[in-house]
């Protein structure tokens, strides 16, 4: 129960560093959060600082996203057999980005953080999440429905891969909970009402 514990706290408290936040405020002393849509993620930061940044809080976070999931899987290893430290560590990190401590409980929408805890999780099935939401990103011009679409495909995907059943859960209940983060981009890809990620 002690690793479970802190696999939860070492997640959560990695996954809540505010990247986006962080380098937006350094860069022009402006929060992030009083901008556009008021997420602290990549795609926000982009409105702020241009493309180049968007990449580059994009790997950021999808490194934050992976490294307490590697730790867990490297020195919690009491349940490692299960996939349980890894996961409740995974879980931890999307919690974190998206209500962060350190920001009064805000934040982003843990699509690269997520990805991130996936590619520690399966390597396979989180390249091919990534180029999943790279092509539909490109081919509809909304990132967030390529991260809606390719979310919700990485139970099925993991499941493909003959991952262990807590890692095909993680994956179902993560894409549920950031799918649930995106409500009002869905509501505005409704209606045509969504911002493009370039015109």
């Amino acid at each position: 129960m002690l690793q479970i514990i802190i696999a939860l706290l070492m997640g959560y408290l990695i996954g809540s560093i505010p990247t986006g936040y962080l380098i937006v405020k350094a860069k022009t002393g402006e929060d992030i959060r009083n901008v556009g849509s008021g997420s602290t993620g990549a795609t926000n930061v982009k409105r702020v600082l241009g493309k180049n940044w968007f990449f580059i809080v994009m790997l950021l976070d999808a490194i934050k996203g992976a490294v307490p999931v590697v730790i867990a899987y490297l020195f919690l290893t009491k349940y490692v057999q299960y996939g349980v430290t890894p996961v409740i560590a995974a879980v931890g990190v999307i919690v974190g980005h998206s209500k962060s401590i350190f920001l009064g409980f805000t934040g982003g929408k843990s699509v690269a953080s997520g990805v991130g805890t996936i590619l520690a999780l399966s390597l396979p099935v989180g390249l091919i999440t990534a180029v999943i939401w790279g092509i539909i990103t490109w081919v509809s011009k909304y990132v967030s429905l390529g991260s809606i679409i390719a979310l919700a495909l990485t139970p099925f995907l993991m499941w493909a891969f003959k991952q262990p059943i807590g890692y095909i859960v993680y994956c179902a209940v993560g894409a549920l909970y950031i799918i649930w983060l995106h409500r009002e981009n869905i509501k505005r890809l409704i209606k045509g009402e969504e911002n493009k990620v370039r015109e």
